[in-house]
């Protein structure tokens, strides 16, 4: 999936909100630096955790994340599920079960994205992404 341009961000609706979490699985899909860069708001107060990951706080340690989880040479597609987003004055929040697939094997991943609208666009502000247990047998 190559990525998407920042198209619509600058609308402050749903459709802005909507088109900033698109782009961000696009930038992901695509390990694109200069794509997620250009999503995130670079300052003191944005949050990552990745799964497995200590919270990450600050432009600098998210970015150095992202740089290490692109460094990899294995494809990665997310098929998104349960995508739902909400949003109250300017700051939208979606929430997405992300189903990835990388190679031969699979996970999925409950992910909640958090967007500020300001400046004249949404700005992600923060990426938390949860493991879901694979499920056991019948009745578990």
């Amino acid at each position: 999936m190559a990525p998407e341009p920042l198209e619509g961000i600058d609308q402050p609706d749903d459709r802005g909100a909507l088109a900033a979490h698109r782009a961000f699985y696009a930038a992901f899909e695509a390990r694109d630096l200069d794509a997620m860069s250009d999503l995130w708001r670079h300052d003191a107060a944005v949050t990552c955790v990745h799964p497995g990951w200590p919270a990450l706080h600050g432009w600098a340690s998210v970015a150095a994340s992202w740089a290490s989880l692109f460094g990899g040479s294995e494809r990665l597609q997310f098929i998104l599920t349960d995508e739902r987003l909400h949003r109250v004055g300017d700051v939208c929040w979606a929430t997405v079960d992300e189903n990835i697939i990388q190679g031969a094997h699979g996970a999925t991943v409950n992910a909640l994205n958090v967007f500020e609208w300001s400046d004249g666009r949404w700005w992600m502000v923060a990426h938390h992404g949860s493991p879901v247990a694979a499920r056991g047998g019948e009745g578990q």
